[in-house]
């Protein structure tokens, strides 16, 4: 038996709070569609260093989020113990991606410059703008031109390339912007 690491995981999604009395609980799911996070069945919660196994018995869209069981989880107290995890899967488990895409986590830590070789930090994570296009948040760090947190649109007109192997992202983004 393989043991895996937690850098041999990806998370999917925040286990954010109870719902009702019967042991479920509220998710905020990462992927896209949201309710994809249901396909991957047992997750692992990650709380501080702690890797949990679990198996999803039940799930399903509730308003703008998710619900969701845990097998053997039937009290709002027990379940109150997983509001805040990290809802991980192994990396092996992501489907693969077409030519030119790439996860968000990918994307985590790689460097940004702009067309004109500006150092702007590094991508400290991506969010969703809920606007239909994604968010890169850069972090300044020492190489940078200055330690400020920029928010760049991750679409076309902006991101202009993605080098997972280098590790660079190529923005047309105005520095002082």
């Amino acid at each position: 038996m393989t043991t895996l690491l937690p850098e041999d995981y990806v998370v999917l999604g925040k286990v954010s709070s109870v719902y009702g009395v019967k042991g479920w609980v509220k998710v905020f799911s990462f992927t896209e569609p949201m309710d994809r996070i249901l396909e991957y069945g047992n997750w692992t919660l990650k709380q501080g260093q702690d890797l949990i196994p679990i198996e999803v018995d039940m799930g399903r869209s509730h308003g703008k989020g998710m619900v969701a069981h845990f097998k053997g989880v039937d009290d709002r107290e027990i379940a109150k113990r997983y509001s805040g995890a990290d809802i991980c899967v192994p990396r092996s488990r992501l489907p693969e991606l077409s030519e030119g895409e790439c996860y968000w986590y990918e994307l985590e830590g790689l460097t940004v410059i702009t067309t004109t070789d500006v150092i702007l930090g590094k991508v400290d994570y991506v969010m969703s703008a809920g606007s239909g296009n994604d968010v890169l948040v850069i972090k300044g760090d020492a190489a940078s031109i200055d330690r400020r947190e920029r928010l760049v649109p991750y679409i076309d007109q902006f991101v202009l390339e993605v080098d997972l192997v280098v590790g660079r992202v190529i923005v047309d983004w105005d520095p002082e912007f």
